[in-house]
């Protein structure tokens, strides 16, 4: 067994150990649940370490054919866009878990349902068949399903139910899109590296009609305006700990499946451009006017979230070298930013019960940890220099500059809307005088301190030493848009 496989499947061996725990030893739940993540975290960061970035092909490959008949594999391969999202979801879960510590009600199958999650979220990123690909994709709904609707809050079975149908109906779209660039593989197999090719022979109509497919599909879980419905909802009634996968790793599968899909279909790329463009710049604003009218924190979030994924919807609209990096980047800077604001707004609300923003002022007297790593990860939410998000943006602002000029005015104004509720938000919790309800609220603990405090190091570091992340990419990158160039202007 490689070593994409042990990684992938150490989760899912996880999962079956904590199911086969008897009721008398249910201590041992949490223990084991960290150990395997804490080794999948392990392997990702040998991966890592072993990558070779000046290489743009598929390495640490495995293969072994499932299906001859439909030309099915079971086909794993890492990158320079699926490794940084391996990496950031095996950190998510470890962080997960220990934003967990607290919870009481239903703990085996809890985090039975986490590790499988990851198992999912893991086969997304490492599947080198859209068959398996799209297995691993539906896979992930079942466990996310039921932490929502077991775990969650007064609403959670309307999140949940709305979230499971989303997904499944975007997925529909999705499948329909795999059988229709099926039909035009030579080969009639389903490796993503044969299905690259179907732009040589699949009708120009067809390439554009099966990308709208994609577009639906990979749009609801990104989520892209008008399929965000489900969002706010899930978010705010999901457990804080499941936020952070949900929008740390669960939204970046859409992402990263649009990516996969445009540079499959780059001359459909290139004709629903203003398409795609709109859909960004508008996500950006009007997710950035949300999460500024909102009282509750998580809703704030959530809806920034739009905002944020807009930019990767940018950067892969421009269709250039400049804006595909500025996609992987945000990509991973939302990661990180999110992921931190859903843990502290998780851990404050155990604290207080209640996430009204009207509800706090002046914590940082009896908060000053909580503050010091809050403030920090909503100046980088907000694209403040020297944080992974200002690096992300920046590049994402310049692709777009390149191929629509003056057009990105408009991407200034969703940075000045993310200034100001990230502006509201410090002013509201941090300034003022102390509330007598707030006065007894204990600062974080240890292992909180831990969990935060890793991510936020994250945004300082990349932010500042931004290299050690966009080395990963470069080369790949750079495959990518040579051959979208290549297709839309051959003669170059």
């Amino acid at each position: 067994m490689g070593v994409l496989s042990t990684l992938l499947w150490t989760p899912a061996l996880g999962a079956l150990l904590l199911a086969l725990i008897p009721q008398q030893k249910l201590y041992l739940v949490r223990p084991l649940a960290l150990l395997f993540t804490g080794i999948t975290l392990l392997l990702s960061c040998i991966l890592v370490f072993n990558y070779n970035n000046a290489d743009a092909s598929l390495q640490f490959s495995e293969y072994f054919l499932l299906n001859p008949k439909f030309g099915s594999s079971y086909a794993l391969g890492v990158d320079g866009v699926s490794l940084p999202m391996v990496l950031l979801a095996t950190l998510l879960m470890c962080i997960a878990l220990l934003a967990s510590l607290n919870l009481t009600e239903r703990v085996k199958g809890y985090h039975i349902c986490l590790l499988l999650l990851e198992f999912g979220m893991l086969g997304v990123f490492l599947a080198q068949d859209w068959a398996i690909f799209y297995i691993f994709w539906e896979v992930t709904l079942i466990p996310l399903f039921f932490l929502i609707d077991r775990w969650g809050g007064k609403r959670r079975h309307a999140a949940s139910l709305n979230f499971v149908l989303y997904t499944m109906g975007g997925s529909v779209f999705m499948l329909i899109s795999l059988i229709a660039v099926y039909e035009y593989v030579p080969e009639h197999v389903s490796l993503m590296q044969a299905v690259s090719v179907v732009a040589e022979t699949m009708p120009h109509d067809k390439q554009v009609w099966a990308l709208l497919g994609f577009l639906i599909g990979f749009g609801v879980k990104m989520p892209v305006f008008p399929l965000h419905g489900w969002l706010p909802l899930a978010h705010v009634e999901a457990p804080s700990p499941v936020s952070i996968l949900l929008s740390g790793i669960l939204l970046k599968m859409g992402a990263y499946g649009l990516i996969r899909a445009v540079v499959m279909l780059p001359e459909a790329a290139q004709t629903l451009q203003p398409l795609l463009v709109f859909l960004a710049l508008f996500g950006m604003i009007y997710g950035g006017l949300l999460a500024w009218r909102q009282s509750d924190l998580k809703a704030m979030v959530a809806y920034s979230s739009v905002s944020h994924l807009g930019i990767v919807l940018l950067g892969i609209a421009s269709l250039n070298e400049m804006g595909m990096t500025g996609a992987v980047l945000q990509m991973s800077a939302h990661g990180l930013i999110a992921g931190a604001m859903f843990l502290l707004v998780g851990l404050l609300y155990e604290r207080t019960h209640t996430r009204n923003i009207q509800d706090y002022s002046a914590i940082i007297q009896v908060m000053p940890r909580f503050t010091f790593l809050t403030t920090l990860v909503l100046l980088a939410a907000m694209g403040l220099p020297g944080s992974v998000g200002f690096i992300a943006e920046f590049h994402a602002l310049l692709g777009g500059f390149q191929q629509w000029g003056g057009w990105m005015v408009f991407f200034s104004f969703s940075i000045l809307i993310s200034a100001a509720y990230c502006m509201r938000t410090i002013n509201l919790l941090f300034t003022g005088t102390t509330k007598p309800a707030m006065l007894a609220i204990p600062d974080l603990k240890n292992h909180e301190l831990l969990a935060a405090g890793v991510l936020v190091a994250g945004i300082v570091f990349f932010g500042l030493v931004p290299h050690f992340i966009s080395d990963l990419s470069v080369a790949t990158i750079n495959q990518m848009n040579k051959n979208i160039q290549l297709q839309i202007n051959p003669a170059v």
